[in-house]
């Protein structure tokens, strides 16, 4: 096991220099350095920025009595962008900056959701029911006429924000 864990900081060791050796002598020293200052400073504000965001889809959604899995996944994953922010490096900041942005981090989600549901095809029920209404009410258990067919009664409920009639 340990030898694993030091293979892998090994060669994010390796994949970092290359491409930090690779953009300098594509840019120069200066511009390298002006591209990972900038970098961590957009990445910051975009860690902020969507973190709020985030945290107000959750806070909505939980409102609208909707289960929030897709804003917590977003929100885990704006903050695994930040975590690589923080790691010094160019691989890992582009990394943490395509993990803040909407469109990339929606593909990301997808893909985790699709292989989370074929590792526990629970999940995808789970995520089927949660996106349905949810109907408050109570079990009556009255006897059944064995001669006639089932009759349910019931009544609509309107949706949030509907006026009741």
């Amino acid at each position: 096991m340990r030898y694993y864990g030091m293979a892998f900081v090994l060669l994010y060791l390796v994949v970092e220099i290359v491409a930090l050796i690779a953009l300098w002598s594509v840019i120069g020293l200066g511009w390298t350095l002006l591209v990972l200052v900038v970098g961590s400073i957009l990445g910051l504000w975009l860690a902020r920025r969507e973190g709020l965001r985030a945290a107000q889809a959750i806070g909505d959604a939980m409102a609208n009595r909707k289960v929030p899995t897709a804003e917590v996944t977003d929100g885990m994953l704006i903050a695994a962008g930040g975590v690589l922010l923080f790691v010094p490096g160019l691989v890992t900041d582009v990394a943490g900056l395509l993990l803040l942005l909407p469109p990339t981090r929606s593909l990301v989600r997808r893909r985790l959701v699709k292989a989370a549901e074929r590792r526990s095809p629970g999940l995808k029920t789970a995520r089927i029911r949660s996106q349905g209404t949810v109907v408050d009410g109570d079990v009556v258990e009255e006897p059944r006429p064995s001669d006639g067919p089932l009759v349910i009664e019931g009544g609509t409920v309107p949706s949030p924000g509907e006026p009741r009639s």
